[in-house]
């Protein structure tokens, strides 16, 4: 639960303040954390520097899939692994091809990615079919009832899958299963999103550059490397600029060890065993204005790539808007609707925290919030608030056809800020 300190010394931030990422530069390590820690303090010393830390196997050791889905050697359980999901179809992606800066995937029934990968290990590792890594699963999703592990409460405070669960549409938890060898090339995760990733079994290599860095990583054309580890970065003429990027943060990750990758981070991954992996994306209002300012940098870039129509086709600033959510998932108006449906639940947390009445709102939803506390939901609409003021304030927003919205974001606004000020004080909030 976030405690009064927490809240007293963040309420009133309008710009998140994160130091300077220097520390970084020249360091191989990051925070390591054996010992119970509070939320208070992952909070501050972690969520809102944006700074990357590591948790060890014991915040892990008691979810069933540590046990049910890893041999008593510490690899893949392969016969409990098919029992449980057979033909289930699986997203595979193939780590020698390349495609658009990505590798190309595949869907196969589960069954098949086992085999294959139980031949690849009688090769010494090799296969005529190349390196094949499933990754990008939405296991929780297909097997809701399964709860083979659970979120550590550092992680709860998750806006993405609160939205996407409550439209019951898509969700970002993944399950990665890979062999030895298999890979993730150079990328910041995304909508910029925070992640969580816990080794189940196996171990990984993460290389990660801090926000920043990787402007020196952009070849002639303006692209980042699809390998940040590849001879051809040292080339000038290629990669103009690699040489002032400061050397990555070099981090094994062992089984049963929970990583925290911050917003922006661009990071590189290898399975340096056969591996299997939980991953979460999530973000929250310790960083949803690095979101917007993705947003408005993927707006800015779509603007630019047609930016040669735009004297000749009425409805350009529309179709800009359409041509982003294509590419990235999301528009102004969806991410209006996202802030709305947070916001909603956050005023129904401090509502039933006065009244003593958590039952107008999700079962799962009322743990979460009820764990995090009223102080939790009074900072979350101060940052919804924060960020409505500026989509309010930015001409392409203004620019949309507001019809559409399903609330005018100067009424939720409006109720925010009638929310705090009627819940002051009823639910200890502020008080000495």
């Amino acid at each position: 639960m976030m405690d009064r300190d927490a809240y007293r010394n963040c309420c009133s931030l309008v710009k998140i303040p994160r130091p300077s990422y220097e520390q970084f530069w020249s360091s191989h390590f990051v925070d390591y954390i054996d010992k119970d820690l509070s939320y208070s303090k992952f909070f501050k010393k972690y969520l809102l520097p944006n700074h990357p830390c590591m948790f060890s196997r014991r915040f892990t050791e008691d979810w069933k899939c540590r046990k049910q889905w890893v041999s008593e050697e510490g690899k893949p359980n392969f016969q409990k692994l098919l029992q449980e999901f057979d033909e289930t179809p699986v997203p595979v992606a193939n780590c020698n091809a390349k495609e658009y800066n990505a590798n190309p995937k595949q869907v196969m029934p589960f069954k098949e990615f086992i085999h294959y990968w139980k031949e690849y290990i009688k090769n010494g590792h090799s296969s005529p079919k190349g390196c094949l890594y499933l990754k990008d699963w939405h296991m929780a999703r297909d097997y809701p009832e399964h709860n083979v592990y659970s979120t550590p409460v550092f992680f709860s405070s998750d806006w993405l899958n609160e939205y996407w669960d409550t439209l019951e549409v898509d969700d970002y938890r993944f399950v990665y299963m890979g062999p030895k060898g298999s890979w993730t090339p150079f990328h910041a995760d995304v909508f910029r999103s925070y992640s969580w990733s816990a080794n189940i079994c196996g171990r990984k290599k993460w290389l990660l550059y801090p926000p920043g860095q990787e402007e020196f990583l952009r070849d002639t054309h303006g692209n980042l490397p699809y390998d940040v580890t590849s001879a051809e970065l040292r080339d000038r003429t290629l990669f103009p600029r690699s040489e002032e990027a400061c050397q990555p943060l070099e981090i094994i990750q062992e089984a049963g060890e929970i990583i925290f990758v911050p917003s922006g981070w661009h990071h590189q991954v290898y399975n340096l065993e056969d591996t299997i992996s939980i991953n979460h994306n999530w973000l929250n209002g310790c960083n949803v204005d690095i979101m917007w300012q993705f947003l408005q940098s993927e707006l800015s870039s779509v603007q630019k790539e047609i930016d040669e129509w735009r004297n000749t086709m009425d409805s350009w600033h529309q179709h800009c808007q359409v041509i982003m959510k294509a590419c990235s998932g999301i528009n102004y108006a969806e991410f209006a609707s996202f802030l709305k449906i947070l916001a909603e639940h956050r005023m129904t947390v401090l509502n039933a925290c006065s009244s003593a009445n958590s039952s107008d709102y999700p079962r799962h939803l009322s743990e979460t919030l009820t764990t995090l506390g009223p102080y939790h939901a009074a900072f979350d609409l101060q940052r919804v608030a924060h960020i409505i003021e500026c989509l309010l304030c930015n001409e392409d927003f203004k620019r949309l056809d507001h019809s559409t919205l399903t609330l005018q974001p100067e009424t939720m606004l409006q109720q925010i800020r009638d929310t705090i000020q009627s819940t002051r004080g009823q639910h200890l909030l502020y008080q000495e």
